[in-house]
């Protein structure tokens, strides 16, 4: 599959949609790439969060070609760096942990993953 196009400037609101439309689609490294771009264009105070969010969606990507280790890892880092913020461009902060969170330990006991039934809610429905 080919990769996201690189350097895009997007709006926090466009980030989150083209990254959800990627994780519901099952491409979660494409997602990582598009918080990617976010983290490198976006402000210094949202660096950290936008980090966070790729590490997250890397992570997914690791557990669904069952790197569990690394899988767990990410998921967990992510989870760790997003926990300062609140709720961000609607986003559910402590439900998005809790996902990360649950995930890392099936991941890390052998369960697999598919990444499009696993991916989480970033935006709400009704966007």
């Amino acid at each position: 599959m080919e990769r996201q196009p690189e350097g895009v400037v997007r709006t926090p609101g466009e980030t989150l949609r083209e990254a959800q439309r990627l994780l519901d689609a099952g491409m979660p490294f494409h997602a990582h790439e598009v918080f990617e771009d976010a983290w490198k264009s976006g402000p210094d105070a949202e660096r950290t969060l936008w980090k966070g969010m790729a590490q997250l969606a890397v992570g997914l990507t690791h557990a669904a070609r069952g790197n569990a280790t690394g899988g767990a890892r990410l998921l967990l880092r992510g989870a760790g760096a997003i926990a300062a913020y609140r709720d961000p461009y609607d986003v559910d902060v402590a439900g998005l942990i809790a996902w990360a969170r649950e995930l890392a330990g099936r991941v890390a006991r052998g369960e697999e993953v598919d990444a499009a039934r696993e991916a989480p809610r970033l935006v709400p429905l009704t966007h």
